[in-house]
């Protein structure tokens, strides 16, 4: 009596296990898009379908960049050498300013000396402290410049790396661009998968939610360590009524076949 107890509740169980199919899909897939303007100088067309290395795959031209690259950063050098000397003038300037007030402070409330000379010490004092304050001005003036350049250069050394595209580890699933083409901004470059794992993509039922993680995995008949990595809470808006549900599984030589997927 036991025994057949126990091959009914067998049976049962694997009435109620519902067998499902999912594609083996690479874990991720990105649609890279331009971040720069330009004319493709380089597409490497063998590189599609294969494992990328350090090589690039596509270099949008950046001469430009490049020549005016130079010439920021040979101007932000003469500016730090012009921020330098302001600096060394603003030291001596301080000084002279600091000595003249001590000479006008000696002089102004004395007898002997006439109006006319008191009156020359003082424009001699204003004199400087105007210098004074006029090389204040273009030290500022001239950080502001070196801010912007600064800035500049950082705008372009982001262009001339966006401009040489790589994914190394990744495949190059498809290229979406020629050589000789202009692109811009958004413009789309190509597709990379990255085929590091795999992915199995279903959608359950309401009625096989409950304690669904716990679950054993079963692909293609056989017994697996896998677990449903992730759960949609919200019904899938194309598969009315079901619920996606994702496994995470090791990368096999070749991806997209179907397999055959059940929770027992």
């Amino acid at each position: 009596m036991k025994k057949i107890s126990l091959i009914l509740a067998l049976l049962a169980s694997s009435l109620l296990a519902k067998d499902y199919y999912a594609k083996v899909e690479p874990y991720e897939m990105y649609n890279i898009s331009s971040n720069v303007g330009g004319e493709v100088i380089m597409v490497n067309e063998s590189f599609e379908g294969q494992i990328l290395g350090s090589k690039p795959y596509i270099l949008i031209d950046s001469s430009l960049d490049k020549k005016e690259l130079k010439a920021v950063t040979l101007k932000l050098t003469l500016l730090k050498d012009m921020i330098k000397a302001n600096n060394k003038l603003i030291k001596n300037y301080e000084e002279i300013v600091k000595r003249k007030q001590e000479n006008y402070n000696r002089i102004k409330d004395l007898d002997i000396k006439s109006q006319s000379d008191k009156d020359r010490e003082f424009y001699d004092l204003v004199s400087s402290q105007n210098q004074y304050i006029s090389t204040l001005k273009e030290i500022d003036n001239l950080k502001t410049q070196e801010a912007d350049l600064t800035f500049r250069s950082s705008q372009l050394n982001k262009s001339i790396k966006d401009k040489t595209l790589n994914a190394k580890g990744k495949m190059l699933y498809k290229l979406e661009v020629k050589k000789g083409q202009v692109v811009n901004v958004t413009t789309p470059l190509a597709k990379i998968a990255d085929i590091s794992k795999a992915k199995l993509e279903l959608f359950l039922s309401y009625n096989e939610l409950e304690d669904i993680k716990n679950k054993t995995v079963y692909i293609d008949g056989k017994k697996t360590s896998y677990k449903i990595e992730a759960l949609w809470d919200v019904a899938d808006e194309k598969h009315l009524s079901s619920y996606k549900a994702r496994i995470i599984v090791k990368a096999p030589k070749q991806f997209s076949k179907l397999v055959k997927v059940e929770f027992k």
